[in-house]
Formats: structure tokens, sequence, C-alpha cells
């Protein structure tokens, strides 16, 4: 079973939108074992520094209707379940087909240059949200491919 689950920082501000998944357990599983994996997820994704990660907190999203921001960003809110990522990038990659003149080219050529395309915006959005900090682009492409290959 899959459920979005809320990483907040010390003061309570949503830092990431996990969907976590649990398997054969995940009927019976109870929401401290959803949120202890996406508390488990932040650690390994370095969403925050080291000495930080202590004061996170997590918590199953509330309302699929509500604000959901995993990247902290304002690009394509759709994007924040895999389902969500699979659809934008479906209709990017069908859109640079379509840009190249609809060529015989095999379709996981434009899925990964979209697939690219959006990680790499959400990379750098992060980037800039954090005042473009010198020598650590990498450290933000690496949080955001993390979230696509959970």
């Amino acid at each position: 079973m899959r459920r979005l689950v809320d990483v907040l920082s010390g003061s309570g501000t949503v830092l990431h939108t996990y969907p976590i998944t649990l398997g054969d357990q995940g009927d019976e599983a109870n929401d401290s074992l959803y949120e202890a994996k996406a508390l488990e997820a932040a650690a390994h994704g370095r969403l925050v520094a080291d000495n930080e990660i202590e004061r996170l907190t997590a918590r199953l999203h509330v309302s699929r209707s509500g604000q959901m921001s995993p990247y902290g960003d304002d690009l394509e809110r759709s994007s924040e379940t895999k389902d969500g990522l699979e659809q934008s990038v479906r209709e990017r990659a069908y859109a640079l087909w379509e840009r190249d003149g609809r060529p015989d080219s095999p379709t996981e050529v434009f899925w990964h240059r979209a697939l690219d395309q959006h990680l790499s915006e959400r990379a750098y959005a992060l980037w800039q949200r954090e005042g473009c900090p010198d020598g650590r682009a990498d450290e933000f492409w690496h949080r955001v491919v993390g979230f696509e290959a959970q």
C-alpha cells in the first residue's frame, strides 16, 4: 500500500512529501511505520544537513487536494507522486517527439530526454531556493534524482 508522508523541518515547514510503499505489510501497517520510512528516506536523501536530521518529523499527508510541494518549489505540483511524475514526463516526451518532427526513433530516447529536463528544472529550482550556493549543484541534482528513484 502506498501513502504520502510529509517530512517537516523543526519549525513545522513541509520540506518534502514522499510516496511511501510498505509492500505486503502495508494493509496492516500503522502510521508510524510510514512516518519512519519517510524519515529514513529524508536522511538517506540528505534532505537537510546531518546536524538537523534529528529535528525532522513526519506525518501522513492530510489531503491530496491541499498543497503538496515535495521539492519545495512551484514547478508542476502534479509531479509530487510517482504517477504524477510519470504523466508529466510522458507529456513532455510527446511534445519533444512532436517538436522533432515525429521521427521513427525509439520512444525511450524522448522519455529519457524529458525526464532529464524535468529533473534538471527541479534541481535548478531547489538550488535557486537555497541561494545558489557555490559548488553544491550536484547535491541538488542527487536530491531530485533520489526522489524520482523511490
